[in-house]
């Protein structure tokens, strides 16, 4: 089957998001209700991904430099569908646990490589256009398998989790027909077994970052999108069950109205998208470096209305308001982070040493932030909000340090 590589990517990123939706949908009202899990013990569940992600996010990283992205990202997606198998199989905490680490061990074969398959593919000019493009095509997934997983849910909670799963492998089966690698030269063959090319790849991406000091500052604003992130998406779900009272929903399942408010949010985040795509110039670094630090600045202060309002209406305005602003900050980051890195050899692993820096956040906020959620879960995401305010000083920072670098 012969496809463009461009393709080929927005596709991934399409069937992705349908299967990542379709589990996504029910699968923290099945960690909360089903399986049963305190606060703390949601985050905690959080954290163990991120353990997964921080030890082998590097090590797979340099998989994919030294011997193939293709092959990294399709053994990835087929070890995070046995992970959602097997936390749809058995509802308990230890098996949820362990489920996080397959998941885990399977997003870091494709974090980095997917990006740096792509850039090689299409160009690094193109790949700004790519990743907005896939993003948006992500979110049109998603709001598609909302409605699905709504249904298979109301039937039985882990159905859409362990169907979710299996389509993740046969998608694995799909890159294997499909995705090309024309643009990559892997290391020679005498070469890619041995300890020694991973270690100077390694040593290439740390002179990197030694004579772009940018990637410092890029690296602290990671860690800190991490320390605050955990807080967002393992407690907002609770946050919503627990803390409102909606009379005219209560006879609702409540798989059935979080599908309308993840629905709703895919809608939102496809037309914010749709929106930077026009405005925002992806191909020049200082435009993407003031939205973005715009962008986190209003997530910082949606962040803390959602903790902290009463309604429950506008707190889910307010919900639909924040997953806007991240849909958007996603792409553009890798943009901004991609067109700093001037050798190709290292592409995955620099992607992958964000990503760590990312998981290093989530594994010591999570935990702080889920004992605060015990006793408060309002208080727990005001925390979440706090962590996230230094990224703002950091933008501004990096922004500075891009325009000496680049002049």
């Amino acid at each position: 089957m012969t496809l463009s590589p461009f393709t080929v990517y927005v596709t991934l990123r399409f069937c992705s998001a349908v299967i990542f939706s379709l589990i996504f949908t029910v699968d923290m009202v099945y960690q909360a209700t089903v399986v049963d899990l305190s606060p703390l013990q949601l985050v905690l569940v959080g954290t163990t991904l991120e353990a997964a992600v921080f030890l082998f996010e590097v090590p797979t990283g340099v998989v994919a430099d030294v011997k193939s992205r293709r092959a990294s990202v399709i053994v990835g997606h087929v070890l995070m569908g046995l992970g959602f198998v097997l936390e749809g199989a058995i509802p308990a905490f230890a098996t949820v646990l362990a489920a996080q680490v397959l998941w885990g061990l399977g997003y870091t074969f494709t974090s980095g490589a997917t990006q740096a398959w792509i850039s090689d593919e299409v160009g690094q000019e193109r790949a700004g256009q790519a990743f907005l493009r896939g993003s948006q095509a992500g979110r049109v997934g998603a709001l598609i398998a909302i409605p699905a997983g709504v249904a298979l849910g109301s039937a039985r909670l882990a159905l859409p989790i362990m169907l979710g799963g299996g389509s993740l492998i046969l998608l694995a089966g799909f890159l294997a027909l499909t995705m090309r690698e024309e643009g990559f030269t892997p290391a020679p063959p005498e070469e890619r077994t041995t300890w020694g090319m991973m270690l100077r790849t390694v040593e290439d991406a740390r002179a990197l970052v030694r004579r772009r000091p940018i990637f410092l500052t890029l690296l602290g604003i990671s860690l800190f999108y991490g320390l605050y992130s955990e807080g967002l998406d393992r407690l907002w779900t609770p946050h919503l069950l627990d803390n409102f009272a909606v009379p005219a929903l209560e006879p609702v399942d409540p798989v059935v109205w979080f599908g309308v408010i993840r629905g709703v949010a895919a809608l939102v985040g496809i037309a914010a998208v749709e929106v930077v795509q026009r405005r925002v110039d992806v191909e020049r670094s200082a435009p993407i470096a003031r939205v973005l630090m715009a962008l986190a600045l209003l997530v910082t202060a949606a962040l803390a209305g959602f903790a902290l309002v009463r309604n429950f209406w506008v707190a889910v305005v307010l919900f639909w308001i924040i997953g806007a602003l991240r849909t958007v900050s996603g792409p553009l980051y890798d943009a901004w982070f991609n067109r700093r890195i001037d050798d190709s050899q290292v592409r995955a692993t620099m992607f992958s040493v964000t990503g760590q820096a990312n998981a290093i956040g989530q594994i010591a906020g999570g935990p702080a932030v889920g004992a605060v959620g015990n006793a408060s879960m309002r208080a727990a995401l005001v925390v979440s909000s706090v962590l996230l305010a230094p990224v703002v000083p950091l933008y501004a920072a990096a922004r500075r340090r891009d325009a000496e670098e680049s002049g």
